[in-house]
């Protein structure tokens, strides 16, 4: 291979040329050739050196400007030939000729300015780099000082105790070794070719002091071994000697640029430097910086863990396992202890305990009472009560001029339903209607306990019934006033005064017998005495001055909840006090959730609900329980940790309930180990309908069997309610809801009864019909007659025969027999043989003679009586 230059009009191939400073290194192209003819042409880059004047040459820009400090003048290897003298620069370029110019190129005014540059700042980093090494040597200069006081009040503090202590006796002198002449060691590191002085042989060392240097030897540097690492002789065999440089210092960390050409070591930073210095300044004065303890209210559960404890102390968790390991316990960070094991360790640490239960959760749930300034007026609510048929939900509708009703199967009310009307005066009136069926009790007992004003429905050709005087009582349970409304009195066996007097039994007067309970007469059917009765209304609720504060979280009561296939839980609140509004989150019961919607009794939309209005609310995680106290928290977090401890409480007292058992509960459970069970499921579509049916269905057992319900919710029939009913071998009942596609097929295949019902008369007589199924029939026993032994024959191959005459009533072939003698029963069984004479006859009538034979039994004497008898099975019901 050769290198050959090429000419410069020969045209080379591009090549990118390197980053460079101008004017310190020149490029060129070189043709490189290989063999077999191959060449190649390569960028290359030729540095030229510094021109350095002779003292015979004296430019002008030489000697104006003064060399830049850092840089080092390097003598040139060859005399430079002089340059040709350049004028002097004008005044006006007095700045740009303070920089020298380097010999043998021209510079331009921009490289110039941007040299001039690049010297002040070297000047300003130089400047603050000696500014920074005099505080440094200011900071050290005040250590060195701070030491020194130290070391003297260290060195005054021990002369102090020396003082003080007793000086100890002096110890005997050993006896001097006997001399004996030692072998002549060499001198070390002497010279060869020259004896050691005999001044230095005679006279001893003086006693060295610590501290002291000899002057002849060297200070303490690092010695500097030879370069590469030679072997270096020391008066023994050779050593290799690593080769490391004196001023040897490693780059720890990552290697950056701004690493690699700073040779400055890492100081201390100022603030650490004061803080230091203030410390010692406090330990020379004596004054001890220990942080004050604080002392904290710690709050207890009744069950914590030892973390979640030092975390609320603001201990650490290792100091509080080591206090229980001196007490015997041991224990991990993680373990649950109790609240009086928790009290015990925060009173230890010196912080104040304060004990708390699960149930402070539901503290403040309600909120504080309301001013008397804030309270506005608010609508009454109005229960309608009575007994079923007396035409309660169709003087609603007359009211209210809708047709309810006509929706209801069986032309009964089976839903508890809430409505708002205006009244005649301009009022609103909250009417809440009631079924009157007697499985409705606790619904019609919910209407009572939410309800201001109680109009009792009394059909005047029907008079008092049961379901009447029941709400009679709810309302004196409420202890709410009540309103007598005297319906159906457009039919001609109307007779409102039996109304008023069957009343009087059960302590209700009305105003025209000189009581205080106001009467209406109505007719829903003919719309007659509508207006009076909500004069009658309007006049009460005046009486009661009826006030809530609408400015406030809302507070309610679930009348009545279901779950709606596309809408999800669904509960009908209605709100005693503030205003809910959409958004808002919501606790009842165990159930929670952010209101979606809001819907009125008219079926629309609207934003917020005040006080006395029933509204549909959408958005519970699932179908709150009728009658649950609805409540507006401040937040998520707040409605899930109040119903994650209702729902413990609800399983704990499930839980309970079955452990704990009574001597009396005991005998009972034995005695009721005979019981025949009818294993029920129950979905209905309200959570009001499936509390009536159990109720209704608790009330039907008897003493041998009654009805067993694994399972009552709202909602349609599902697959997992397939499996429950197949597991239990139960039948599953359907209140005015549908199965699903999947749940038909599941029914199907395991064959599982699936019953619909859309009126609670059906379903309660259907299963008091199959439960009476379960019932063991009666068996009865008719007396026939009597007959006397005469004499007892011994017929062979017959056995025994008694001769009798029938006393009482008639014999008949195949009854029930029992012998009886001296009126003790012996035997029971049934005849084999009756004849009269010689033929066998079917019975015998009183007065006449027969013989008769039992089945295997012969014991017959004479004088014995033989009763006769038929029995009978009848079957029971319920």
């Amino acid at each position: 291979m050769s290198e050959t230059k090429e000419t410069s009009d020969k045209p080379a191939r591009p090549a990118r040329k390197p980053l460079s400073l101008k004017g310190t290194v020149e490029s060129g192209h070189v043709r490189q050739n290989f063999s077999h003819g191959r060449s190649k042409s390569v960028l290359v880059e030729k540095k030229r050196s510094k021109r350095v004047f002779t003292p015979g040459e004296t430019p002008t820009t030489a000697t104006a400007a003064p060399a830049a400090p850092e840089v080092e003048a390097k003598p040139a290897p060859k005399v430079a030939k002089p340059a040709a003298k350049r004028p002097a620069a004008p005044a006006a370029d007095a700045a740009k000729s303070a920089v020298a110019r380097p010999a043998g190129k021209q510079l331009s005014d921009g490289e110039l300015d941007a040299r001039a540059r690049a010297l002040q700042a070297a000047r300003v980093r130089q400047a603050e780099e000696e500014e920074q090494a005099r505080e440094r040597a200011r900071l050290e200069a005040e250590e060195r000082k701070k030491r020194e006081a130290l070391e003297a009040l260290r060195q005054k503090e021990e002369a102090e105790r020396r003082a003080r202590e007793p000086e100890p006796e002096p110890a005997p002198e050993p006896p001097p070794p006997p001399k004996a002449e030692a072998p002549a060691k060499p001198a070390a590191r002497q010279p060869a070719g020259k004896p050691a002085s005999r001044a230095s042989e005679a006279r001893p060392a003086p006693a060295r002091r610590p501290g002291d240097r000899n002057m002849n030897e060297e200070p303490d540097r690092p010695k500097r071994a030879s370069s590469g690492g030679a072997p270096v002789k020391r008066g023994g065999p050779a050593q290799r000697q690593p080769a490391k440089p004196a001023g040897d210092r490693r780059v720890r960390g990552k290697l950056t640029v701004t690493n690699a050409f700073n040779d400055e070591q890492r100081e201390r930073s100022l603030a650490s430097l004061k803080r230091k210095r203030e410390r010692e300044k406090q330990r020379a004065m004596g004054i001890t910086t220990t942080r004050e303890k604080i002392a904290r209210e710690v709050t207890i559960p009744e069950v914590i863990t030892i973390q979640e404890l030092a975390n609320r102390m603001a201990e650490r968790a290792v100091d509080v396992i080591k206090f229980l390991m001196k007490e015997g316990e041991m224990h991990k960070m993680n373990d649950v202890i109790d609240v009086d094991m928790a009290e015990l360790i925060v009173q230890e640490f010196g912080h104040t305990a304060k004990r708390v239960s699960e149930a402070d959760v539901e503290v403040g749930l309600s909120g504080v009472d309301d001013e008397p300034d804030d309270m506005a007026p608010r609508a009454p609510v109005v229960t309608i009560m009575g007994h079923v048929d007396h035409g309660k939900t169709s003087l609603l509708d007359a009211i209210r001029q809708a047709n309810v009703v006509s929706g209801e199967a069986g032309g009964i009310t089976q839903h508890i339903g809430a409505y708002q009307v205006d009244a005649p005066t301009g009022d609103k009136v909250t009417f809440i209607d009631t079924p009157g069926h007697a499985a409705f009790t606790e619904m019609r007992a919910r209407g009572a306990k939410v309800t201001d004003i109680v109009v009792l429905v009394v059909a005047a050709d029907d008079s008092v019934m049961p379901q009447t005087i029941e709400a009679i009582n709810h309302a004196k349970a409420a202890e709410v006033p009540m309103i007598v409304a005297i319906n159906k009195m457009d039919l001609p066996a109307a007779d409102p005064t039996k109304v008023r007097t069957e009343l009087l039994q059960h302590e209700v007067v009305v105003e025209s017998m000189s009581g205080d309970t106001l009467e209406v007469e109505v007719s829903a059917l003919k719309k007659q005495g509508l207006d009076k009765l909500l004069e009658a209304i309007s006049l009460q609720a005046e009486l009661l001055d009826l006030q809530a504060n609408p400015d406030r979280s809302a507070d309610g009561i679930v009348i009545e909840a279901k779950l709606e296939r596309g809408r999800g839980p669904v509960g009908t609140v209605l709100v005693q006090r503030g205003t809910l509004a959409v958004g808002d989150i919501v606790v009842a019961g165990s159930s929670w959730g952010k209101v979606r919607a809001l819907i009125d009794d008219h079926g629309k939309h609207t934003v917020k609900a005040g006080p006395s209005v029933p509204v549909e609310v959408l958005g519970f995680d699932s179908a709150p329980a009728a009658g649950d106290q609805l409540n507006v928290v401040e937040s998520e977090a707040r409605a899930r940790e109040i119903t994650e401890y209702r729902q413990r409480k609800l399983r704990d007292t499930l839980g309970s309930a079955g452990a704990t058992r009574s001597l009396e509960q005991m005998m009972q459970s034995l005695k009721d180990d005979g019981k025949k069970e009818f294993t029920l499921l129950v979905k209905a579509d309200v959570q009001g309908s499936a509390e009536a049916i159990a109720g209704a269905l608790a009330k039907l057992g008897t003493d041998e069997v009654e009805a067993r319900i694994i399972h009552s919710g709202v909602g349609g029939i599902t697959e997992s309610d397939i499996s429950l009913a197949n597991a239990s071998n139960a039948i599953i009942v359907g209140f005015n809801v549908r199965a699903n596609q999947q749940a038909k097929a599941a029914a199907e295949q395991d064959g599982i009864e699936i019953r619909y019902y859309n009126i609670i008369y059906d379903l309660v007589d259907d299963v008091k019909a199959a439960m009476s199924g379960l019932l063991a029939p009666t068996i009865k026993e008719n007396f026939i007659g009597y007959a006397e032994i005469l004499e007892v024959f011994n017929i062979t191959k017959v056995g025994k025969v008694a001769g009798c005459r029938v006393t009482e009533g008639r014999v008949e072939r195949g009854a029930g027999v029992r012998l009886l003698r001296d009126n003790v029963v012996i035997h029971q069984g049934k005849l084999s043989t009756l004849k009269r004479f010689k033929d066998e006859v079917k019975e015998v009538q009183v007065g006449q003679e027969c013989g008769m034979a039992f089945e295997k039994y012969e014991d017959l004497r004479k004088g014995d009586m033989i009763e006769c008898f038929t029995t009978e099975t009848i079957e029971r019901t319920l």
